[in-house]
């Protein structure tokens, strides 16, 4: 029993991690929408689509949160709890960083004569770029261990 239903709780994290995947290219994807309608932005249906993206990151941190309280409480597995704990951290530096290149993005297209738009945009896309390198590794670590007593 235990097995299955650690194997179970391993899987739908992959699964959560993908739907995390999911969300970001619909969110880039809407910003991308929402900056093609300016200088005159659309600025209600962006709204409504950071609302919906937030209630998407919300529930997909909420579900991994209730996996990382049972691998650590049920399965006395605390080496992944921290792996997990790092990759939440790390979600939401990505989630802030994603939210500045937005907003620096929108500022480079509102104001095309100014360089340092772009530079910061470049600045946040290495940020972005490192963050990833990061999530992988915790990733990787996070297969190693609940690979260990398969």
């Amino acid at each position: 029993m235990v097995p299955t239903d650690f194997k179970v709780l391993i899987q739908r994290f992959y699964q959560l991690q993908s739907e995390r995947v999911e969300t970001y290219q619909l969110f880039d994807e809407g910003h991308e929408a929402y900056l093609r309608t300016g200088p005159h932005y659309d600025f209600d249906h962006y709204r409504q689509l950071v609302h919906e993206i937030t209630l998407a990151f919300n529930g997909i941190s909420k579900e991994v949160l209730d996996i990382k309280e049972k691998l650590h409480n049920e399965f006395d597995r605390p080496a992944l709890s921290e792996h997990m704990d790092k990759l939440q951290s790390k979600e939401k530096q990505k989630l802030e960083m994603t939210a500045k290149l937005q907003l620096a993005r929108q500022r480079a297209q509102d104001h095309p004569e100014d360089e340092d738009c772009q530079e910061q945009i470049q600045e946040i896309k290495q940020e972005i770029i490192k963050n990833k390198e990061a999530l992988s590794e915790i990733m990787q670590d996070f297969k190693y261990d609940s690979e260990e007593c398969d």
